[in-house]
């Protein structure tokens, strides 16, 4: 009869259930790898993303409020050396108070639309820059 350890078909259930062992542990480490990757990783990188995406909307209106601001003053400028040609030219003191008194009102009212505009430039920026990051989008 031949020796069981050199017959090809012969196995030792040792070496069978160290393989089951090793096959279980294996499928065991797959199973935790996977939970880890749905749990942990993939949830990372979608708030990675949403905060790059906020950070590009937060840029992005940065420049828009920053470039209406200008806007705002360029034409602030402009009014006062408009009002100031008109009350170079004017006749006597009263027509000067009276140009001095109608730029004032018109600037106030100027100056109330254009902190109204660049507030409500601002609530937008805010609500952009956040959407990213509760789950919305564009």
């Amino acid at each position: 009869m031949a020796d069981p350890e050199t017959r090809p078909d012969a196995g030792d259930p040792s070496e069978a259930s160290g393989k089951a062992a090793a096959d279980r542990v294996r499928e065991g480490a797959e199973r935790a790898r996977d939970a880890f990757q749905e749990r942990v990783v993939e949830p990372a990188q979608r708030v990675g993303e949403a905060m790059r995406e906020s950070g590009r909307k937060a840029a992005e209106g940065g420049s828009a409020i920053g470039t209406r601001m200008i806007d705002q003053a360029e034409a602030n400028a402009h009014e006062a050396f408009a009002a100031m040609r008109r009350a170079a030219g004017a006749s006597d003191l009263s027509e000067v108070m009276r140009i001095q008194g109608d730029y004032l009102r018109d600037q106030g009212a100027r100056s109330m639309a254009q902190a109204r505009e660049i507030g409500e430039l601002i609530m937008q920026f805010g609500r952009d820059a956040v959407a990213p990051l509760k789950g919305g989008g564009e």
